[in-house]
């Protein structure tokens, strides 16, 4: 599964900083790499995986929330 960068604390503070169109990107710090582009699955924070949500991928940044 993939991660943030940058990471948040609280799924309502990412969705908020993602529609005020800050850059968030994806990465996997496992051996499955994250898509560039395409649907993902994200978790978050890093360390403690609270949250989960499903983005829209482009060029390697969140342009959209789904769920």
């Amino acid at each position: 599964m993939a991660h943030i960068s940058p990471d948040f604390q609280t799924k309502k503070a990412f969705k908020e900083a993602v529609a005020k169109g800050t850059q968030v990107c994806v990465y996997s710090p496992g051996m499955f790499p994250a898509k560039e582009n395409g649907q993902e699955t994200v978790e978050a924070p890093a360390n403690y995986h609270k949250w989960y949500a499903r983005v829209e991928v482009k060029n390697g940044c969140i342009t959209k929330v789904l769920s």
